[in-house]
């Protein structure tokens, strides 16, 4: 009977219907933006939602820092991702797939300082200490960043990790100023009601992508894509939506929709005069 058992289970492990649904368990990174457990928050129940109605088995992949999807990427340790940080000619050779993004109001590039700081101009951040999330931002960081070197104000740039961790070092006063986007300063003055004093704002972009690497099956990329594109028409999917919204201060209508690479433009215009720093 043991035999028997242990043949079974042999003939089992090497069936290629096994070996696929193994192969259908996809990591999927999203770009850390708060901290890790707001981020987690976020995207657990979306997630779980995903899967389900996909078929397509996601398993979540956080990083500490912001910059850590981008370092599972290029290990090959991913296979979704929720990011803007793909869009450089070199990255873009990867071969990673646009499928989706996220609906926001655009998000705008901002420097800010503490509403009671007596900073009112960029040009007084001169030789003083701004805080962002970290290198790969590019909203937060690139856009920023880039704007004060085009102003040739040159300021000790500080990378904190994370979002959250770089609006906790501003309001304790270890840097003068933070770089951010927009979406992530509202939703902190929303969550912890810190006032900021934005001293520049730059032009709109999309909201980070759904991307999907090119060794996915197409049929896994549609189910995937099919599944997020349609969580706001489904009141299952709305709700969790709306409440993963309200955790993290995200706008409360945020939702997914359809997208490819060509609504990503503006990001590879900037790298077209970007400083060789920042590409």
């Amino acid at each position: 009977m043991r035999i028997q058992l242990a043949l079974i289970a042999a003939l089992l492990l090497g069936s290629p219907a096994l070996a696929q649904a193994q192969a259908s368990v996809y990591r999927f990174s999203p770009v850390n933006q708060w901290d890790i457990n707001k981020t987690a928050a976020y995207w657990n129940p979306i997630i779980k939602y995903v899967s389900e109605k996909s078929g397509v088995k996601l398993e979540l992949k956080i990083g500490r820092t912001s910059a850590d999807t981008t370092a599972y990427v290029l290990a090959k340790e991913v296979e979704f991702v929720f990011s803007n940080h793909l869009f450089s000619p070199e990255r873009e050779q990867l071969g990673w797939k646009v499928f989706g993004r996220r609906w926001t109001p655009p998000l705008h590039g901002q420097i800010a300082v503490p509403a009671d700081s007596p900073i009112t101009h960029l040009e007084e951040l001169k030789g003083q200490e701004v805080v962002f999330a970290g290198p790969e931002a590019f909203v937060g960081y690139k856009i920023t960043y880039g704007h004060l070197l085009s102003k040739n104000i040159e300021v000790k740039a500080v990378f904190a990790g994370n979002q959250n961790a770089a609006f906790a070092q501003l309001f304790a006063g270890k840097a003068k100023a933070v770089g951010s986007n927009s979406a992530l300063v509202d939703g902190y003055t929303n969550r912890e009601g810190k006032k900021f004093r934005v001293l520049w704002t730059s032009e709109g972009f999309h909201d980070l992508a759904l991307m999907a690497s090119s060794k996915v099956p197409e049929k896994d990329v549609k189910a995937v894509a099919s599944a997020f594109v349609g969580m706001h028409g489904d009141p299952v999917g709305k709700t969790i939506l709306v409440k993963a919204s309200e955790e993290v201060g995200l706008d409360r209508q945020a939702y997914f929709l359809p997208a490819t690479g060509a609504d990503y433009a503006a990001y590879r215009k900037f790298y077209q005069t970007a400083p060789a720093s920042l590409r």
